[in-house]
């Protein structure tokens, strides 16, 4: 019972020194790499409460102590009886079997409460069902690349690793499991989430349709780590000639080492603020433009719960300008008869279907198809796309 106590004390400790926007799991890094005494079991626990926190915060904002918000969180999360909250609140362990609404009815809130910004979900987001998927961490999914099922199926099963197929080239893990000791990552396989997998689902029927050109020109425009190239690649199975941008530097080299993993080549990269303007020569056009734009990034937030923290609805509005400043600054550079595609990680209207019509304003471009992949059914991420032809 002592351990127990001294995971809640050390998590109302972590929670109480945590700043708005940074990512927990790197405080926590930081923390148990000073703090020495923390078993790998202390260090899981401790991070466990710390998130749980983090989920439910919103709604007791002002109403609770941090060990009373830990408490709820538990009691909203798990389905069987639990040994910290019956430390917390053993009246609540003795009800947390109950159905879920009943839960939050004895909490003495609305679902609603736990995100507050319900009322800027994009319409094809269900509320309830999105703010439900908030308390579960998500899982892990793997994407297969062309040729290189068997060696991944096989690598897992001899290392006795439970997996599900969700479809001929995408593994679902449960949340925590880790493959990169065992699986040759980026070469064989991508750690990408079920939903960010599917966002080029509708390009090959339209590529097939606007573009024949050998080899095929592509600006990976928001490229961050390299995940969207390589789904890019391993879709159209074509000679491409890619070129990466970011406006981070060292992004740009874990790219290249990454990409060079993947055996994909890079014509050429650079580091840009595309919000200001990205350097090319205005001649300089592509295919295919990807645009995986800086958002919210609120579709993961059941994976990042922290980020809700300190979040202000006005942040919303400065993500949805600065998109535009990014898209006004990418279309020029697209080919008569190309492809661009827009994607964010974010369940918000303003991200997302408002930005539309800008895009089909700021030239002649044609909406090709739109969606939300809704991940909050399915233990995944929710992400947006768009695409557009010229």
């Amino acid at each position: 019972m002592s351990r127990f106590y001294s995971h809640i004390n050390t998590a109302v400790k972590l929670i109480g020194s945590y700043k708005a926007g940074s990512p927990l799991h790197l405080q926590l890094k930081d923390f148990f790499a000073k703090e020495k005494k923390y078993g790998s079991k202390d260090r899981k626990m401790i991070a466990r409460l710390c998130y749980a926190y983090f989920r439910v915060a919103a709604g007791f904002k002002n109403k609770a102590t941090i060990e009373k918000i830990i408490a709820n969180a538990l009691f909203l999360i798990s389905t069987d009886p639990d040994p910290y909250l019956e430390l917390l609140e053993p009246e609540l362990n003795a009800q947390v079997t109950l159905p879920f609404n009943q839960k939050l009815e004895l909490s003495g809130i609305e679902l609603n409460e736990l995100f507050p910004l319900y009322h800027e979900l994009g319409k094809d987001v269900e509320p309830s069902a999105y703010i439900a998927s908030l308390l579960k961490q998500p899982d892990v999914f793997i994407r297969i690349r062309p040729g290189k099922a068997s060696a991944v199926e096989n690598q897992l099963a001899e290392n006795q690793v439970q997996f599900k197929k969700e479809s001929p080239n995408c593994i679902r893990l449960s949340s925590g499991t880790s493959v990169e000791k065992l699986l040759k990552l980026n070469k064989e396989a991508v750690i990408q989430d079920l939903n960010s997998q599917k966002v080029f689902n509708y390009l090959s029927e339209h590529l097939e349709l606007v573009s024949s050109e050998e080899p095929l020109t592509c600006w990976d425009a928001c490229a961050a780590s390299g995940g969207k190239s390589i789904l890019l690649q391993d879709v159209v199975q074509r000679k491409m000639r890619l070129t990466v941008s970011d406006i981070r530097n060292n992004m740009l080299s874990n790219l290249e080492l990454r990409l060079k993993e993947a055996g994909i080549n890079i014509f050429r990269k650079f580091a840009a603020d595309l919000s200001k303007g990205s350097n090319l020569s205005s001649d300089e056009k592509f295919a295919v433009i990807i645009a995986d734009v800086p958002c919210t990034g609120s579709g993961t937030w059941a994976r990042t719960p922290e980020q809700m923290f300190g979040f202000e609805q006005t942040q919303i509005k400065d993500f949805a300008t600065l998109q535009q400043n990014i898209v006004s600054g990418i279309l020029p550079h697209l080919k008569k008869g190309g492809l661009f595609i827009y994607i964010t990680c974010s369940v918000f209207r303003q991200e997302n279907e408002d930005q539309l019509a800008f895009i089909q304003q700021t030239g002649n471009f044609k909406l090709a198809h739109a969606e939300y992949l809704q991940g909050y059914e399915s233990a995944a991420d929710t992400m947006y796309v768009a695409l557009f032809t010229c």
